[in-house]
């Protein structure tokens, strides 16, 4: 059966009470299983894996008991697991893997005596690993890897006689690792979990060990890697990411891995090379970055890369302190990286043997010389990464058509000349960085017609004349990132471009998620880009993160108003150019807008009341222009201090120092004032004028009649009001105002 789909898994409904088995791996099912299934009375094998639109759950009473066999991994069934999995006491296999199943992990499943694989891993299963289930005696496969399992591993998992494979990596499992009494385990992987204490010398009585994962583990103490010849069926290790463990390479010379094929240290504080790799002689993959090893590359690794290790695919030795020429990798390796070293001299023809790359980092060293001609030919090169060098000449202009380039960063050298027009060809570009060099060009029209292209960054370089689209319907579909900054780019603000980055106008709304850009496992997009007025690197680039930076160039004329339609916008800087007009009100809709530089033009006019929209913005820039009127009030424009408006004399209001005129008439001092009071300046002279007239009188009164007691009563009955009279309000200071940081 190929394919089985919604409308047709109706017709399992009717399958016969006497059937034995039932196999319908990867066939497509769709829908709910019908639930009657699982109650058929002689069913004795269930494979309905690799469904992935295959719906149900698990029943809770009345199973078909004669079960031996339930495979439903890469399916998505969900729910609890039931405690009425106990019933089954003829399963053998249970495959629950890659499903949707949560809750805890039943104790009752300790009911399966019979049980020799169990692998319940890539669920949502939460809580410790009941210590009921480790009494398998016949289990073989344990695999509970993938989940939010914690606490610690109960410890009759370490003497389960008949254990192969034992995988509890990717959980939150604590305390220490026990001493292993069982002698059948071959595969062990406890990596990615957070636990602690010593590296546990009961591993080393593991002979048939094949397979030793214990990265990112938390395992301290100091280990003599000679220990490790004892287990000579081992063909991966993986100590990596451990950064309290100190492996000890001293007496290394007789430590023999015949086998070994897999080795990872990587941020393991190793400081030389692993001396008993030189024997070695099938060595597929080997990583050893990220350590403190320095230095000369030895002669044995050099002639280990030309001649025995002629199988290996993948060599990382970046973030080291490498000296000398850069070394040479094998004709059929995948991924060579030696970044971040300091090595020197030119980047070898020889290299062009290497015709298998995928990955080649060659970044942050001190190369010289010329880019190979050969790298553009190289049909298989998704990243080529040379920054921060010295190689200076041109660009080579001959990338091949149907080339696998994705990420392209020769950023950080001398290189000049134009840009190659042969870089249309790379159709499956995403990144493409050029920044600090010397490139004199003019825009380069030709990339616009590449569809996927994220990010390009032409900053600081001598790229020279008008930035308009050169007739293509839709240029630059995907980009996200825009980065023609500290050229030499004349005319006016590149208006038909950005009124078609359609990847900068909904990039948020149609994502679930942090996905970033680049599909590769062992390599990361990254980029410099200008935030927030610093220099800032981006070590993986989420695809939602939209930027555009035309600053420091000649851009003249007006803001376009279709730059309103960037809804996804998270930066924009136009700064240090001769832009005039207005700020058009269409930028209030720039929701998503964190950061804003204008500054150093000739803008004009009044700061738009619409700018007080922008919830998210942390900085802005308006500095240096011609503004007027007085500064908005309200959300984050209630953060911004002196310097967001600084040379712009025309400009009033909070925060800076001089008042508008308007806001002393209406000020909220003035307004306490007048509510203090009950009257205003007229009141006061009337009833001035009144006082003195009534004074007279009273004082000829008296003069006259001699009877002062009538002025004593009154001045009596007075006093006696205002000792009644409640206090008015204060006038509260309204302008408190917070920094945000």
């Amino acid at each position: 059966m190929s394919s089985v789909g919604e409308s047709s898994l109706s017709l399992l409904t009717n399958l016969s009470s006497s059937l034995v088995s039932l196999h319908l791996s990867n066939t497509q099912i769709q829908g709910k299983l019908p639930s009657n299934i699982l109650h058929l009375p002689n069913l004795q094998e269930i494979d309905l894996s690799q469904n992935q639109n295959l719906r149900g759950e698990l029943p809770t009473s009345n199973w078909t008991t004669p079960l031996r066999v339930l495979s439903l991994f890469d399916t998505a069934f969900s729910g609890y697991l039931p405690n009425s999995i106990a019933y089954l006491k003829s399963l053998h296999t249970l495959d629950l893997s890659g499903c949707n199943f949560d809750g805890f992990i039943p104790p009752s499943l300790s009911n399966l005596t019979q049980l020799s694989l169990l692998d319940l891993s890539s669920n949502k299963l939460v809580g410790p690993i009941p210590t009921q289930i480790t009494k398998f005696s016949e289990l073989s496969t344990l695999d509970l890897s993938g989940k939010m399992l914690n606490e610690s591993i109960p410890s009759g998992f370490y003497s389960l006689p008949s254990l192969f494979i034992w995988d509890l990596s990717n959980n939150q499992l604590t305390g220490s690792i026990g001493d292993f009494s069982t002698t059948s385990l071959r595969y062990l992987s406890l990596s990615y979990n957070k636990m602690q204490g010593n590296f546990p010398n009961s591993i080393f009585q593991l002979q048939n060990l094949s397979c030793l994962d214990l990265s990112s583990t938390g395992l301290s103490g100091v280990v003599d890697f000679h220990q490790f010849s004892k287990l000579k069926t081992l063909w991966i290790l993986d100590l990596s990411h451990n950064s309290l463990l100190s492996l000890k390479f001293e007496n290394n010379f007789d430590c023999i891995l015949p086998n070994l094929q897999y080795l990872s240290l990587s941020s393991s504080n190793i400081s030389s090379f692993p001396k008993f790799l030189a024997p070695v002689q099938n060595l597929r993959f080997l990583d050893l970055s990220h350590n403190r090893i320095r230095g000369s590359i030895p002669k044995w690794f050099r002639e280990n890369l030309l001649r025995s290790w002629k199988n290996i695919s993948y060599i990382d030795l970046s973030f080291n302190k490498l000296r000398g020429d850069l070394p040479i990798p094998p004709n059929g390796i995948g991924f060579f990286s030696v970044s971040n070293n300091q090595l020197s001299g030119d980047i070898s023809s020889a290299l062009c043997n290497a015709s298998t790359l995928s990955i080649l980092n060659l970044a942050s060293n001190n190369l010289t010389g010329l880019i190979p001609q050969c790298l553009g030919t190289f049909h298989s090169l998704r990243a080529l990464d040379l920054q921060d060098n010295n190689l200076y000449g041109s660009i080579p202009d001959n990338f091949s058509k149907g080339n696998s380039f994705e990420t392209l960063k020769l950023n950080g050298n001398k290189l000049k000349g134009p840009l190659p027009r042969s870089l249309a060809h790379c159709t499956k570009l995403e990144v493409l960085d050029l920044e600090n060099n010397n490139i004199e060009d003019m825009f380069p029209y030709c990339l616009e017609t590449l569809p996927n292209l994220r990010v390009l960054s032409l900053r600081s370089n001598k790229f020279h004349g008008v930035v308009t689209s050169f007739g293509t319907e839709l240029p630059f579909p995907r980009l996200r990132i825009f980065d023609i900054s500290n050229n030499y780019f004349t005319g006016p603000l590149p208006a038909s471009y950005i009124q078609n980055f359609q990847g900068m106008m909904n990039a948020i709304n149609n994502q679930t998620g942090l996905k970033y850009l680049g599909n590769h496992s062992a390599y990361s997009d990254s980029i410099v880009i200008i935030m927030k007025g610093s220099y800032m690197e981006l070590t993986r680039i989420l695809t939602v993160f939209t930027t555009i930076d035309l600053s420091n160039n000649m851009f003249e004329g007006e803001i376009p108003t279709v730059i309103g339609e960037l809804h996804s916008l998270k930066g924009l800087n136009l700064s240090h150019n001769r832009i005039t007009g207005i700020i058009p009100l269409s930028m209030g809709n720039l929701s998503n807008l964190e950061w804003l530089d204008l500054s150093w033009n000739q803008l004009k006019g009044e700061i738009p009341m619409a700018l007080t929209n922008l919830n998210f913005l942390a900085v802005l820039n308006l500095s240096q222009n011609q503004f007027k009127g007085m500064i908005p009030k309200g959300g984050q424009f209630n953060t911004f201090e002196n310097d967001s408006y600084v040379g712009n004399p025309m400009l009033c209001g909070i925060p800076l120092s001089k008042s508008c005129k308007e806001d002393k008439e209406k000020s909220p001092y003035s307004r306490l004032d007048k509510e203090e009071f009950g009257f205003g300046w007229k009141s006061v002279l009337m009833g001035y004028a009144c006082g003195m007239i009534f004074g007279i009188i009273l004082g000829c009164n008296v003069f006259f009649i001699g009877k002062p007691q009538l002025l004593a009563r009154l001045v009596e009955r007075v006093l006696n009001v205002r000792l009644i009279r409640p206090t008015s309000r204060k006038p509260t200071n309204c302008w408190k105002r917070i920094r945000l940081t």
